[in-house]
């Protein structure tokens, strides 16, 4: 019987483990500072994000999978969310015409205004925590970052 070792892990270096552990608090505390000013309007960052990709579709509208695909969400836990949002009255489904097993999520006016309310303290909460807290290159560089990173996970 032939028996494969596991290859050798590539443990990081130092340098590389302190920008790592950085990046997971620094996406922490982010993530905590954004929804916690989000609240201030009864939003959750998820939330807020779909309010957004909706407000810059089409008809104010999306095929729920293609939202899960953009909010970067599974559909399962999408689908709770709409529904959320939907008691509310921020969104609405509705049947596709075409395609009968297919879903729309449209934006309401209501989730539009609520969106309007939101933005200007949200960018604000956003540059504060994030954009002025670097600079001009390091905004770049993170920008470059992350679309390897996400280029990567397309492979």
């Amino acid at each position: 019987m032939t028996t494969t070792a596991p290859p050798a892990a590539r443990w990081l270096t130092d340098d590389q483990q302190r920008a790592w552990r950085a990046y997971l608090l620094g996406s922490a505390v982010l993530s905590e500072r954004l929804d916690a000013q989000l609240r201030d309007h009864g939003l959750d960052l998820a939330e807020y994000e779909i309010l957004v990709t909706l407000s810059e579709s089409a008809d104010r509208q999306l095929r729920m999978a293609e939202l899960a695909d953009a909010v970067h969400q599974s559909r399962s836990r999408l689908t709770h969310t709409v529904t959320r949002m939907e008691k509310r009255g921020l969104i609405e489904r509705s049947t596709c015409p075409v395609d009968r097993r297919g879903v729309w999520a449209n934006l309401t006016d209501a989730g539009y205004r609520l969106l309007e309310d939101a933005a200007p303290s949200h960018v604000e909460c956003v540059r504060r925590n994030f954009v002025d807290a670097v600079d001009d290159a390091d905004l770049e560089a993170v920008g470059r970052v992350f679309r390897a990173v996400v280029a990567t996970s397309q492979d």
